[in-house]
């Protein structure tokens, strides 16, 4: 029997979300001996490989129809036709949700992001939020009949690592007197623990994520392993409450390696931990960033509908690469690549580009702020000020279409909103200013250790988050910390060199003078004596040298997304 072109179509799209995701799930299953094989480098390489995996099998998927179909079946009613055929398919499929996206991105590579239109597109799930089946059991339960300590026996007994322990009596031990502490008679009631069956791998460190139930109150439970210098593994952590857990699962993290077959369900036990985070969160977190951008669509679309404020300028300074808007009760900023940047930008377009892939494909160590990349898209044009619109179209018009009832913009990128680092000292007490520059400091220290060189370092373009973090969020001028010449301002020859208007010294292109820094930084009398105090080696060639130097024998040192509190 001859299979209709429609439903050969979805097919073929349905096979190819199946590849994509195999081939993702197998990147992700070496996870657990790149771990115990001390493997630093291996993990940042899977990590940048499990991210191209998805536009690879969509440009595979996209050339296989090419060839199957001609203009003919480019009609209303045979994409329609093609969709339904799809939704069908994913009747009781376990991932559905992925599917739908991959469906989006092929359609979208084959019509080249034009003719996007909702009924066209999975803009909602067809499947109304169902929680497929999970393949094996998601969690494993643990009761606490035999007492505390026994219970965590159990729990790191059927962990699946084959490395040794360092001293697993001593950390069931440590756990053990954490809890008596946080939760004290409650235990004596009994309680019971569920585990995600699948650890979650990032970095140098791996995660065993779960709850506990006590008789009046539901926790997270979650315990942070690392391995020493011997390769013998350990509990670095404990966390059991909501915000801890958020910190381990923030934007500014790198996605988790965790073996998912259904990632809606895996999605949904993690929402239940942290009920303040988004679907879109969620599922960036644990590597289906792809399903997490058209979640965030959802999200975005979802509070259009139930808002009815105006997007405007974003609050700071302008940037000379970028124009920034927000809408004031939403929690992310739209960036959009200006037409021609300032002078002294050297970059085109494409550079820029490049660097955002860079930060999306990097450790971004908790200071530097993941974003969603997105074509043509569509805003209601009544909710754009004026002196908005008149902005866009005077520094992008190539990317701004206008019409009567929509602002269609060509390329834009989302990324969560936070306070301007400049604007945060300007109102900062003493105490909270310390903490900042603090901060500050240490963003730039940690950005380095992982190898990044943030370029423009100027305070706005680095944000606060709720938590007081200093995030980096401006990355037209990142690069490679090996790949910057950091050196030291020769003395004058003569007394009038420190009078002319242009250096003595030559200055080559990856030239960067550490001393500098203080110009240009340090404006404010209070902001300037608690850098001196706090991060003066920030301003020495010879401290940066010293971060290639780790970088060059393989040494990454990893910023443990938890609380001091927390650690044992």
């Amino acid at each position: 029997m001859k299979t209709a072109m429609d439903e050969l179509v979805a097919h073929s799209i349905l096979q190819g979300a199946d590849a994509m995701y195999g081939r993702f799930l197998d990147v992700t299953a070496g996870a657990q001996e790149r771990f115990e094989a001390q493997d630093w480098q291996g993990v940042q390489a899977a990590l940048k490989e499990r991210i191209n995996i998805y536009d690879h099998h969509v440009g595979l998927v996209g050339q296989q129809l090419k060839t199957m179909l001609n203009k003919r079946y480019a009609t209303r009613s045979f994409l329609m036709s093609v969709k339904a055929a799809y939704v069908l398919l994913l009747n009781n499929y376990p991932r559905y949700d992925i599917a739908e996206s991959f469906f989006n991105s092929v359609y979208c590579r084959l019509f080249e992001h034009r003719n996007i239109r909702r009924e066209k597109l999975f803009i909602q799930s067809s499947q109304g939020g169902r929680i497929p089946k999970y393949p094996t059991p998601l969690l494993r339960r643990y009761t606490s009949q035999a007492g505390v300590y026994a219970t965590i026996e159990r729990l790191l007994d059927d962990t699946p690592f084959s490395i040794k322990w360092e001293n697993q009596a001593r950390d069931i031990k440590r756990i053990t007197q954490v809890l008596q502490k946080r939760f004290g008679p409650q235990l004596t009631l009994g309680f019971t623990i569920e585990m995600v069956r699948e650890p979650f791998y990032r970095n140098k460190g791996v995660y065993l994520i779960g709850r506990m139930e006590m008789a009046n109150q539901t926790q997270p439970f979650v315990l942070a392993l690392l391995t020493n210098e011997k390769g013998e593994i350990y509990v670095d952590a404990c966390i059991s409450d909501t915000d801890g857990v958020s910190m381990i699962f923030s934007f500014a993290r790198s996605y988790f390696m965790v073996y998912a077959p259904a990632p809606a369900a895996l999605v949904d036990f993690l929402s239940q931990l942290m009920p303040n985070k988004t679907l879109s969160e969620l599922y960036t977190a644990v590597g289906c960033q792809k399903h997490g951008k058209t979640e965030l669509y959802r999200e975005f679309l979802h509070h259009l509908d139930k808002s009815d404020d105006q997007f405007e300028i974003a609050a700071g300074i302008k940037g000379m690469v970028m124009s920034v808007f927000t809408l004031p009760s939403y929690g992310f900023v739209f960036k959009v690549i200006k037409d021609r940047f300032a002078p002294q930008k050297n970059m085109n377009h494409a550079t820029v580009k490049a660097k955002y892939k860079l930060v999306k494909e990097h450790d971004r160590c908790g200071r530097m702020a993941d974003t969603q990349e997105y074509r043509n898209f569509r805003f209601p044009r009544h909710r754009f000020s004026e002196e908005l619109l008149e902005e866009l179209l005077q520094v992008a018009p190539s990317k701004i279409v206008v019409t009567a009832k929509e602002v269609l913009i060509k390329h834009l990128y989302m990324e969560r909103r936070m306070i301007p680092f400049n604007i945060y000292i300007e109102q900062a007490g003493d105490e909270a200013l310390r903490d900042a520059v603090q901060e500050y400091g240490d963003a730039l220290k940690e950005l380095a250790a992982a190898n990044i060189f943030a370029g423009d370092m100027l305070f706005k373009n680095f944000g606060v988050t709720r938590h007081n973090r200093v995030i980096f969020y401006d990355y037209d001028e990142i690069s490679y910390l090996h790949e910057v010449n950091f050196r030291r301002i020769p003395p004058p020859r003569f007394p009038e060199d420190e009078m002319a208007a242009e250096p003595w010294y030559s200055v080559g292109e990856n030239d960067v003078f550490p001393e500098e820094f203080r110009t240009f930084l340090l404006t404010s009398n209070r902001v300037k004596s608690l850098f001196e105090e706090l991060h003066s080696d920030l301003f020495n060639a010879d401290f940066w040298k010293g971060l290639q130097r780790n970088i060059e024998v393989g040494c990454f040192n990893d910023v443990y997304p938890y609380r001091k509190g927390d650690t044992f």
